[in-house]
């Protein structure tokens, strides 16, 4: 019974990491608008907090990954902590879009540990296919980070100002920073490479040349692409075109995660019959009949809000058999350099966001128009990489 709970106790806080990335954004997203308004900032400049963050999240990772290759993973972990403690209280007290901008990238450079560790910690505990059924099952139940965050963030707004949000990912940072103390360590010492930190930085050049690792690294990043322009552009879409309150967007980003859980259900299910890269391939067949759709809608005009709506949710849906099959695969490949792969994986994917982001920042015309191109795009990409570049030999 002890074992049990102390398992159920290291799958929460294992899901706890890996919901920093999502708990960064989603949480601030109904409040973007109105930090606009109280900052004097138009939307393309609110759009670049974004690419910001994406900035610190896809560079940082490539610190942590070698780091905790060399030292273990539970360090490096509790030293991101801290750093994103500091980023959300300076965006707390910023008083102006530029400042937030920079202290989001600090606080990415402390969130991508949690994040590109927690995946490695997958890796150091599970093999194979059980990696990549562990891999959705952490996703499914961090998902209900990015599925309260938008209802949680409009609550807070409703009762306080935008710079609550601020001050309440300081004390989640906090939380987690203490239940990580009862984390074991999952990388042990004779596992550890001996090498040092420099050799474990140019480790990333085989790694780069590894066709295995870039094909699965490709088609998550393309999808990225459309994650993120979506993360920038439906805040905007949603209630300054369409006049949907802040309350509501939560329920629609809401309907948007639930489908990433279902996904994320059905590939716990299939993976171990189909393998990681065949599944990778159908999610890249969904992902880009979706962002096709959207981008009709979006310059017709076709079914309003609902014309954006549908599209999105399937989009957003082919999460649950991209993301984890592709991180699975990739760490397949090199299991001995987990940490490392997994860094440079979530470098290059999170590094595609900011395209995403900074693109509809730069072309935001008031309508939905930037936002379903960049989907669109993204999700072709997506099944292009997924049906070209991964095979299903290298599950």
């Amino acid at each position: 019974m002890s074992s049990k709970r102390n398992s159920l106790g290291a799958l929460a806080l294992l899901s706890a990491l890996m919901g920093f990335a999502s708990i960064s954004t989603d949480l601030y997203l109904p409040a973007l608008p109105a930090m606009a308004q109280v900052l004097g900032a138009g939307a393309g400049e609110m759009e670049w907090t974004i690419s910001g963050f994406l900035i610190g999240f896809s560079l940082g990772q490539l610190v942590w990954g070698p780091l905790s290759d060399r030292y273990g993973r539970r360090g490096p972990v509790a030293a991101g902590l801290v750093i994103f403690a500091l980023g959300s209280g300076g965006c707390a007290l910023a008083t102006s879009a530029g400042q937030i901008v920079v202290w989001r990238v600090v606080q990415a450079v402390g969130a991508c540990a949690a994040v590109v560790l927690s995946r490695a910690m997958v890796r150091d505990l599970y093999e194979g296919e059980k990696s990549a059924q562990m891999m959705s099952t952490l996703m499914t139940v961090m998902a209900v980070a990015p599925l309260l965050g938008p209802l949680v963030g409009a609550q807070i707004l409703a009762f306080a100002s935008w710079r609550a949000i601020f001050w309440a990912l300081v004390a989640v940072a906090l939380v987690t920073l203490a239940a990580l103390t009862v984390l074991p360590e999952t990388f042990p010492r004779d596992r550890r490479a001996k090498e040092s930190l420099g050799a474990a930085f140019r480790g990333y050049g085989p790694l780069l040349r590894d066709r295995r690792i870039l094909g699965f690294a490709a088609a998550v990043s393309c999808f990225y692409v459309g994650v993120f322009a979506y993360l920038a552009g439906a805040p905007f879409a949603y209630i300054s075109y369409y006049g949907v309150p802040p309350g509501w967007f939560g329920l629609l980003f809401g309907a948007a995660i639930l489908a990433i859980m279902i996904a994320n259900m059905l590939n716990v299910r299939l993976a171990p019959v189909y393998g990681s890269a065949r599944l990778l391939r159908a999610g890249g067949l969904v992902a880009g009949a979706a962002g096709l759709a959207l981008a009709f809608a979006g310059f017709s005009g076709a079914g309003g809000l609902a014309g954006l709506v549908a599209p999105l949710l399937v989009f957003n849906g082919a999460s649950g058999l991209i993301v984890a099959n592709a991180l699975a695969g990739a760490l397949a490949q090199r299991p001995e350099r987990a940490g490392s792969v997994s860094a440079l994986v979530g470098a290059l994917h999170y590094g595609s966001g900011i395209l995403g982001s900074g693109l509809v920042g730069a072309f935001a015309d008031g309508t939905p128009r930037p936002m379903s191109l960049m989907v669109a795009a993204a999700g072709v990409g997506t099944a292009l990489c997924a049906w070209t570049l991964v095979h299903p030999a290298q599950d």
